[in-house]
């Protein structure tokens, strides 16, 4: 946690990943992020993994260092609130749909400086998933060995959309700050996808070469990248990004004058082209499976950390969880002991680091409405007689 963002207040309603993940760096970086749910809890409050009381890990996690409303939002008074929380704080971020109670044009005319973020499925409005969107793109069709599609678990596009929410927030407030005006940014998924595929040169190349690139497996395309079996059965994952550290791991292996002789039977030079490297995998791939086959992990891994050359081993997520420079005495971590699932654990703050500040700890997920009297009474001066009718006629709900 960094006071970075003080004074700032969000409205977050959302579910599931790209949008809390939007509302959890503000949080982080010390943003007042207030999360409207239904009463109860909204659809991902149980989302697995869930302890044996069906506390959802994945939600306290998502939701750190916000502050909880919970409300009937299937009845037009708890709708109203909401909309009064939007109009009175100034920014949203939502992934409910464009039209309807939370539209902007809605929302606006109550405030007409609004900021919203809004994460969306596809441009027009329908649904999609991070695992649908992947598909669409054509990933999976890259990932693996082939010929059949492999999902990848990791949602990269609700992670990359939720971060650039985040910095749309920001700027449509810089934006508001320079000229007075609101704005509604929509971030789609499905545009997070298609345009990273696009900055990373994917579209094209495809268009360039008129065919998709090969499945390649654990092969890294353009670069000299694979992973190795050890003789005592590590397998180890070798990336080479500069021509120094080619050199350098051509000594650490011993394998200058193996290499030396298949430059001179191909007649190219390695020293200093990725792409001969990576186009000429055929013959190098043997010649390291060899080296690699020869040595145990403990002495491969000291060689190729002396040399400065990137490596790891495959690990479990159990494996980096007990690891002490990922997660134990990793400053990002801090115990958290304050959760809804009442599980002690370590629990990740912001990511980035302020040399110049203090790093605060982690904060706790709310309780469903823990804060609802609280943020009720702040921003919409309501009385405690208002809110103790709004909870008795069921409209507002606190944390008992």
């Amino acid at each position: 946690m960094y006071d970075m963002l003080g004074g700032l207040t969000v409205i977050e309603a959302s579910s599931f990943v790209a949008s809390p993940t939007a509302g959890l760096y503000c949080a982080q970086f010390g943003a007042e992020v207030i999360r409207v749910d239904q009463i109860g809890g909204g659809p991902d409050y149980h989302r697995w993994p869930v302890t044996a009381d069906n506390s959802s890990l994945y939600w306290e996690n998502l939701n750190r260092a916000k502050k909880s409303v919970a409300l009937d939002l299937s009845r037009p008074e708890g709708r109203e609130l909401l909309q009064e929380l939007v109009a009175a704080t100034g920014q949203f971020i939502t992934n409910f749909p464009a039209e309807g109670f939370l539209s902007h044009a809605v929302l606006a005319k109550m405030r007409p400086d609004l900021v919203t973020v809004r994460v969306m499925g596809w441009p027009d409005g329908s649904p999609a998933l991070d695992y649908t969107v992947n598909n669409a793109v054509g990933f999976p069709m890259l990932t693996g060995a082939g010929p059949e599609p492999v999902n990848h678990v990791l949602p990269a596009w609700d992670l990359l959309t939720g971060a650039y929410a985040a910095f749309a927030l920001l700027a449509a407030i810089q934006r508001r700050s320079a000229t007075g005006e609101g704005s509604e940014v929509r971030v789609p998924l499905s545009d997070v996808a298609i345009g990273t595929a696009a900055n990373l040169g994917g579209i094209a190349e495809v268009l360039y070469s008129g065919e998709n690139r090969p499945r390649l497996g654990n092969a890294v395309y353009g670069l000299f990248g694979r992973d190795f079996f050890t003789a005592d059965g590590h397998r180890v994952m070798v990336v080479v990004v500069t021509h120094r550290q080619w050199a350098k791991l051509l000594a650490a292996l011993s394998l200058e004058d193996n290499v030396a002789a298949l430059e001179a039977e191909r007649g190219v030079s390695f020293a200093a082209d990725d792409g001969l490297r990576f186009s000429h995998r055929d013959a190098l791939y043997p010649l390291f499976e060899a080296e690699f086959a020869r040595r145990r992990h403990a002495e491969l891994a000291a060689t190729l950390d002396a040399a400065g050359i990137v490596h790891s081993t495959y690990r479990t997520m159990l494996d980096a969880a007990q690891d002490p420079a990922m997660v134990t005495e990793n400053p990002m971590f801090s115990q958290s002991a304050d959760n809804p699932s009442g599980f002690t654990y370590p629990a990740a703050g912001a990511f980035g680091t302020v040399p110049q500040m203090e790093r605060g700890g982690p904060l706790a997920a709310p309780r469903n409405g823990e804060h609802t009297e609280e943020v009720l009474t702040r921003h919409l001066n309501l009385s405690s007689g208002d809110i103790a009718r709004l909870v008795d006629t069921g409209i507002a709900g606190i944390c008992s």
